[in-house]
């Protein structure tokens, strides 16, 4: 991994009363690479991913950008992209380009979206739509993008292409952080990766340094970076 990181953050903690949400998270997201954040459901992946974009302010620590000045840093698809139900499929490319002055063209080809232009958006399948929410979130080429459960809830087809896409718009340089239940397809794309729960980060490393510890495939063997025995996982970069 580079040593300089595109994100980092320090002691982050975000409490929403007297839920603590996420527990004093001090984290490096690695520059040109694809970081996965990954542990069950409530284990604070969302929430990380909003107070790296600044969506949420935390209730203690700092987040510090480290990656190169742009127009736009941050490239965002959310779980639910939404979109103007008039729009078609180029409509909406556009307005998102014409925003920053961009290639609409350009968004639909990368995302492959291109055939289905003159589709009204309301007509798109759930997985054209986080590939179109992907395309909105390349506008202006944000050096990080930023995507939360990219393929939750999609056919394994769908959720293939969608990984084919984000391993291609990483190998153009970008840092990409996603989080993701997709555990075989994450541990394919990610390079690095963060396992929560119940809002800490219980292991980080490459996918072949966790796969060395727990002794076979992450989605096979993922509970035991969970037990007590594996909870504090730091660094483990095997390269």
């Amino acid at each position: 991994m580079t040593a300089d990181p595109s994100l980092s953050t320090d002691d982050l903690t975000k409490s929403y009363g007297d839920v603590i949400a996420l527990d004093s998270v001090s984290l490096d997201v690695p520059a040109s690479a694809v970081t996965g954040f990954v542990g069950p459901n409530g284990s604070g992946k969302t929430t990380l991913l909003e107070l790296l974009l600044g969506i949420e302010r935390p209730t203690l620590g700092t987040v510090e950008y480290n990656g190169p000045e742009a127009v736009r840093r941050f490239g965002y698809l959310p779980q639910q992209p939404t979109f103007r139900p008039g729009f078609t499929v180029a409509e909406t490319a556009a307005f998102y380009a014409g925003l920053v002055n961009d290639d609409p063209d350009r968004l639909l080809d990368t995302v492959g979206l291109a055939a289905v232009a003159d589709r009204p958006v309301t007509g798109l399948s759930g997985g054209m739509r986080r590939l179109l929410g992907i395309a909105q979130a390349l506008a202006a080429d944000p050096p990080v993008v930023v995507l939360d459960e990219p393929a939750s809830g999609l056919d394994p087809a769908m959720s293939e292409r969608i990984f084919e896409v984000i391993e291609a718009i990483a190998a153009e340089g970008r840092t990409v952080v996603l989080s993701s239940h997709d555990l075989p397809l994450v541990e394919r794309t990610a390079d690095y990766l963060a396992v929560l729960e119940s809002g800490e980060v219980r292991a980080t490393g490459s996918p072949a340094s966790l796969r060395e510890r727990t002794g076979g495939p992450l989605h096979e063997t993922f509970t035991s970076l969970l037990a007590g025995e594996t909870s504090v996982v730091t660094g483990g970069s095997d390269e």
